[in-house]
């Protein structure tokens, strides 16, 4: 029998709390019972609804336990507060596993997807851990470690934060031995008193949980680089750098589509590589090289690097394509509906602009929340990239996307809505073989429902 993930012992020593209702070990941790698996640890955690509520059904799917801070009724794990006794497994985890080397990502744009890159590179080198989707806040992160098996050889996190001081205590509870800050810009800006300055401050955060003599892999292109250098230097990390700049240890010398892929070309440890991915957004020139210095410094090889580069695909609503028949052809829709800043919708548009296409290049937008009194500024300044990559027809839905509206020329406007719904029928109308169709804008704004929309439906049926 396979040793279980936290047996009876671990789970009391961890939590500090008592096993009642008979004894039991867990294969691993849940705090969602519509993705429970049997033999999980479900972790009753108030929220919207307090978790105690679904204890029960948590129990039918086949639970081990519960952990509770009340009796429910079955096998648990009894705690004075849940999130305390969460936070304690998640140190524990990383307490028995001394021998794994941690990573952590974190930055305004990209985090996620290096982050699956930079698993897929540690799983291709051995026994690894990390980040499922983006569990990157409070929760997320000691969830993740909870999760996390002894014999792990190499784990990589990812971190996020709206607020200052939420980085803090996820880097310190991590304490990874490596860090990488994929760029920081006007993100979440409306939570800072002195916008992107405070949320450069935020993300350096992460240095004060790094392992001593721990590395950090910076952006080299990004105006707070110096800032975040020296954060870094102070607590002790070796800082490495990726980007365009000529002092960068990995330098971005070139970055060309060639269909659904790329082909990156670079100046690493001083020596010429061109190398392949499976990517067409310009911003994974940097991020490409991002992956590849924090996959080393966890000790895996540039080959194996290079290799899951080579063949890892655009996550969901984050730059994944689809091919869509229409009578007479298809078209291609790129799908980066998961969310939306100006730094991502810029860099978006620009990767549009750099495709060769056979029909019209067509960009659906929507609000990109979280920017604060400079919103509609950021929305209205997008006009000028969309001229620069020469795209046909914008499509524009929300109220802070009126100011992008009220900026395009009248040959660009393709469609204007309030609602993400509404705006959906009328690109799927305007939509011709050989268009390339970008969605792009943030979760709360529903990007995705145009995305769907396109995905799911004959685009000729004007349905939504």
């Amino acid at each position: 029998m396979p040793e279980p993930l936290w047996s009876t012992v671990e789970l009391e020593r961890a939590t500090g709390g008592r096993i009642e209702g008979g004894a039991f070990a867990a294969n691993g941790v849940s705090i969602d019972t519509r993705t429970i698996e049997p033999g999980d640890l479900f972790v009753a955690l108030a929220g919207v609804r307090d978790g105690h509520e679904f204890a029960a059904q948590a129990l039918a799917k086949g639970a081990a336990g519960v952990l509770a801070s009340r009796p429910v009724n079955g096998p648990s794990l009894q705690v004075a507060d849940v999130f305390a006794a969460l936070e304690g497994l998640a140190v524990a985890a990383r307490e028995r596993a001394p021998q794994a080397q941690r990573g952590a990502v974190t930055g305004s744009v990209g985090k996620t997807s290096v982050t699956q890159a930079v698993r897929a590179g540690l799983m291709r080198a051995g026994r690894a851990h990390s980040s499922v989707k983006s569990y990157n806040n409070h929760i997320g992160v000691p969830l993740t470690l909870a999760r996390m098996p002894r014999d792990t050889e190499r784990a990589v996190f990812e971190i996020g934060m709206n607020h200052a001081d939420e980085i803090r205590p996820l880097a310190r509870m991590v304490r990874p031995h490596a860090v990488a800050i994929t760029t920081v810009g006007p993100v979440h800006v409306e939570n800072f008193p002195d916008g992107e300055a405070g949320v450069a401050r935020a993300k350096a955060e992460i240095f004060e949980g790094i392992e001593p003599g721990g590395t950090a892999i910076l952006n080299a292109d990004n105006v707070w680089f110096d800032q975040l250098s020296a954060a870094a230097r102070t607590a002790g990390a070796k800082v490495l750098s990726f980007g365009a700049a000529p002092i960068a240890d990995a330098r971005l010398t070139g970055f060309r589509v060639e269909g659904a892929r790329a082909i990156v070309s670079a100046r690493l440890t001083d020596a010429p590589i061109d190398f392949p991915i499976l990517q067409t957004g310009v911003h994974w020139g940097p991020n490409s090289l991002a992956v590849l210095l924090l996959l080393e410094a966890l000790g895996v090889s540039r080959d194996d690097g290079l290799a899951v580069l080579a063949e890892f695909e655009p996550l969901e609503g984050r730059g994944a394509e689809k091919t869509i028949p229409l009578p007479g052809g298809a078209f291609t829709l790129i799908d980066e509906s998961y969310n939306a800043n100006p730094i991502s919708m810029a860099a978006a548009i620009a990767s549009l602009g750099a495709r060769k296409v056979q029909g019209r290049r067509i960009v659906a937008v929507t609000d990109m929340l979280e920017l604060g009194d400079a919103a509609k500024n950021f929305h209205a300044a997008l006009a000028e990239p969309l001229d620069q990559a020469q795209v046909d027809q914008v499509f524009c839905a929300g109220p802070l996307m009126q100011s992008l509206w009220d900026a395009l020329p009248s040959t660009r406007r393709g469609g204007y809505a309030v609602a993400a719904a509404d705006l959906a029928p009328r690109v799927a109308k305007a939509v011709e073989p050989g268009d390339v169709v970008m969605v792009k804008g943030s979760n709360g704004s529903r990007a995705g429902d145009i995305a769907r929309a396109l995905a799911g439906l004959d685009p000729r049926s004007g349905g939504a």
